[in-house]
């Protein structure tokens, strides 16, 4: 008769070999974001700097979430490292920062007690969750959304634009998407890795169908690694109803 180690082995090794190709993937799925805008010796360019002009079919630009702040606002130097709602001129109020974890919470309370009627967005964006909790607040108060000129709307920025019940991107404002992470913790098993990014990418699809913008705008998020921006143009952001007659 086997003895009870004998036994147990085929089942270590099945969680050994299980445990292995976690890693792997791990490996692979790390490696495969990190090469497609690392520079490898004798490789081609990097994205082009934020600041450089696009045009149609050259909208990937290098991605860093530390900006200056909006122009002609209270606001001194860096972009604040959290959201924050100010009043503007008229009915106008700017919400601007970062989107941090718990941002949503916060800023929704705000929005609940804001006179504004339109709100301006610059910010390069940050938690899918906060975003989408905080848009849904602006559509329920009635908001209307825009992007001035000089500002940005960058990451998860955009699903806040999607809420206005109009929504308005002025000439030379930026509006750009790119891949998300979801969820907290970086050190998840591969395939549960990938299953909290399909839930995350799941319930993005159905916000963008609710705000009435056509979810095959995330076909461009997806294909752009988090470290670079993909700009939409004006004909995209029109085609996709991020931007209202």
């Amino acid at each position: 008769m086997m003895s009870d180690q004998e036994k147990l082995r085929p089942v270590r090794r099945m969680l050994t070999g299980v445990l292995v190709f976690q890693l792997v993937l791990a490996l692979v799925l790390f490696l495969g974001d990190l090469g497609r805008d690392f520079v490898w010796p004798g490789g081609g360019p990097a994205a082009p700097a934020f600041d450089q002009p696009t045009r149609p079919g050259d909208q990937t630009r290098r991605y860093d979430p530390t900006m200056p702040a909006s122009p002609g606002t209270e606001i001194d130097g860096p972009m604040p490292d959290r959201l924050v709602l100010q009043p503007l001129d008229g009915d106008r109020a700017l919400l601007t920062g970062r989107i941090e974890a718990g941002d949503g919470e916060r800023i929704v309370t705000q929005i609940a007690t804001s006179s504004a009627s339109q709100i301006v967005l610059h910010s390069p964006g940050g938690s899918v969750t906060d975003a989408l909790s905080i848009g849904r607040a602006l559509r329920d108060a009635g908001k209307t959304i825009t992007v001035r000129a000089r500002d940005v709307c960058l990451s998860a920025c955009p699903y806040m634009l999607a809420a206005g019940t109009e929504r308005v991107v002025e000439s030379g404002g930026r509006v750009g998407v790119h891949q998300h992470f979801f969820g907290e913790n970086t050190f998840l098993p591969a395939f549960l890795a990938v299953q909290d990014i399909q839930r995350g990418q799941g319930e993005v699809m159905r916000y963008l169908d609710e705000m009435g913008i056509d979810p095959m705008m995330m076909t461009h998020g997806l294909s752009t690694p988090p470290n670079s921006i993909y700009i939409l143009t004006e004909e995209e952001l029109a085609e996709y109803g991020m931007v209202t007659d």
